[in-house]
């Protein structure tokens, strides 16, 4: 961050460091605000969750639906404030705000010297998540991440805030690097609900059949780890419960299309636990099986 053509970028940074350190009470009221200013930007992302809507809780009526997007328009506001405190947030700010479910499995893991690959899915604060699980250990949590290549600055800033609060990070195509960080006996966080267009499979998500990447069992043999799944709910009161579970994808391993459709199970209950915290603007169904066209398509 010491090049003059980022000088930009550290100003944004410090800008967010002072956003992390509001209270919770004021992080939600700014969320909510925040989400009200987002509607009329976002109208695209509206449209592609609409259809994910209508997909996914087919059974219900228009304005049920349309509820349910509203309430995902104020989470989404919220989760990006809530990336900033993940990133950025001095311990103290987060203290006492959430219960953290299942370390012992990871404490478990780690005595015998073994690697856990936390699968999540597009859960809206993940990263919040698992800064919450890394100040419960005392020890760093990796995660898989996207790499900004056109954007060095960004990546340098985030990377950096990253490594400094949760943990070291692996670029999402990085398979060799993943597999290396979980023979080391390391964590990493890994939003495996990708839709890759090849080295899928369409299994149910919803009741929909969703293109599921199925190369997951083979990092998690390659790195001699163990599955859990990482979850968090935001509760009305600003609390989190964060949960680690282990789904019984283990049991799967030789079986990449059954690990699929139980990982796609498992994430489904998640986002029922909470609905409006799912990203949904994210286009799940993008990929069809043959024949069938786009769902997004206006």
């Amino acid at each position: 961050m010491s090049t003059p053509r980022c000088f930009g970028w550290r100003a944004i940074g410090a800008a967010a460091a002072l956003l992390a350190r509001l209270p919770q009470r004021a992080t939600l009221a700014l969320g909510t605000a925040l989400g009200v200013l987002l509607r009329p930007l976002l109208r695209r992302r509206w449209h592609v969750a609409r259809v994910n809507l209508a997909l996914c809780f087919a059974a219900e009526s228009v304005a049920e639906r349309e509820q349910r997007l509203h309430d995902h328009q104020r989470s989404l506001a919220v989760a990006l404030l809530e990336l900033l405190r993940a990133w950025f947030a001095p311990s103290p700010t987060l203290a006492g705000l959430a219960d953290v479910e299942g370390l012992q499995s990871l404490l478990d893991a780690a005595a015998k010297g073994q690697g856990v690959l936390l699968l999540t899915g597009h859960l809206m604060h993940t990263e919040l998540a698992t800064r919450f699980v890394a100040e419960a250990l005392g020890a760093p949590v990796g995660g898989v991440v996207r790499r900004y290549h056109r954007h060095p600055c960004l990546e340098r800033l985030l990377d950096a805030a990253r490594i400094r609060r949760l943990g070291p990070t692996v670029g999402k195509f990085d398979a060799r690097g993943m597999a290396r960080h979980l023979r080391s006996g390391g964590r990493l966080v890994y939003s495996a609900d990708q839709d890759f267009r090849e080295g899928h499979a369409f299994v149910p998500f919803f009741g929909v059949p969703a293109a599921t990447f199925v190369g997951t069992p083979q990092l998690a043999r390659a790195g001699r780890a163990v599955v859990r799944f990482l979850s968090m709910v935001r509760g009305p009161d600003g609390r989190y419960r964060v949960r680690i579970a282990d789904p019984g994808l283990d049991a799967h391993l030789d079986d990449p299309v059954g690990f699929a459709a139980q990982y796609m199970a498992v994430l489904e209950a998640a986002v029922r636990e909470a609905p409006d915290q799912y990203l949904w603007v994210h286009r799940r169904f993008k990929t069809r099986p043959p024949g069938e066209g786009s769902p997004y398509a206006r």
